[in-house]
């Protein structure tokens, strides 16, 4: 079905690889187009309750866009590069099914905004964050600029931006860009322990709890009236319902997602 990227789903968690190892894993027009593909089925295949993304290989998650792609584009041919990675990492950011990144290497540049447009990140005690787009005339135009700042601060994330430096595992936790550290061969298992205690919650709840997360930093909504609206939308669920039964039953409860 994908030539740059592999996807398998196990345990109702769906595996998203970027698959290019000898180029470290890099974005290019067909990784994003089938990375864009892979967030559709997340969004509409109802056995599909959670996923993670990762690169493959054990040096790089994402090393970066594919920078042969950018030589001789325009001012407008920028722009529209911009839009399409923005549209494709806001999905992943909006999914109402929660999806993480296992960072196995070096997340730089788009991998970085890749990884930072995920719900949350774990990283692997190799692995190493930046933005390094000004040692090429450029910054970052997948989401970088904002989404840093929102996750380490505007100080951080301006000295990362203009000086292009990387972040070890160790400070990208110290700074609150990354959930977990572990060692390589964890990574995955520690990922996946992670999504099927969340699968075990209600799907709908879920999905309600990072919409209005995000609520905070988008500046077209005041978030407490969103969580008021999305709390109240959670009492005409079957799953609130059954959730309050059977905590007062003293019993687990059998979520439906409806």
């Amino acid at each position: 079905m994908y030539s740059a990227i592999t996807t398998s789903l196990e345990n109702a968690i769906l595996l998203i690889t970027i698959n290019r190892p000898d180029k470290m894993n890099a974005l290019n027009k067909t990784v994003l187009d089938e990375l864009n593909s892979a967030i559709d089925e997340v969004y509409n295949n109802n056995a599909i309750r959670s996923a993670i993304i990762t690169g493959a290989g054990a040096k790089a998650f994402v090393a970066g866009a594919d920078i042969s792609e950018f030589q001789g584009l325009k001012h407008n041919e920028g722009m529209d590069l911009a839009h399409k990675g923005q549209y494709i990492f806001k999905k992943i950011e909006d999914a109402p099914k929660p999806i993480i990144a296992a960072v196995n290497g070096f997340a730089l540049g788009g991998g970085c905004e890749l990884a930072m447009a995920c719900h949350f990140r774990l990283a692997s005690d190799n692995a190493r964050f930046g933005q390094p787009e000004v040692n090429l005339g450029l910054i970052p135009g997948y989401g970088g600029t904002q989404r840093l700042t929102q996750l380490i601060g505007k100080g951080r994330a301006i000295e990362l931006l203009i000086t292009g430096n990387m972040l070890d595992a160790a400070a990208a936790l110290q700074y609150g860009l990354v959930n977990y550290v572990v060692p390589q061969d964890e990574l995955l298992n520690k990922a996946r322990s992670i999504l099927e205690l969340v699968n075990t919650r209600a799907p709908l709840a879920v999905g309600r709890c990072i919409k209005a997360a995000n609520a905070v930093f988008d500046h077209s909504k005041d978030g407490f009236t969103e969580e008021v609206n999305l709390f109240g939308e959670c009492f005409s669920t079957q799953d609130m319902i059954e959730g309050t039964n059977a905590f007062l039953e003293k019993r687990k409860p059998n979520f439906a997602g409806k």
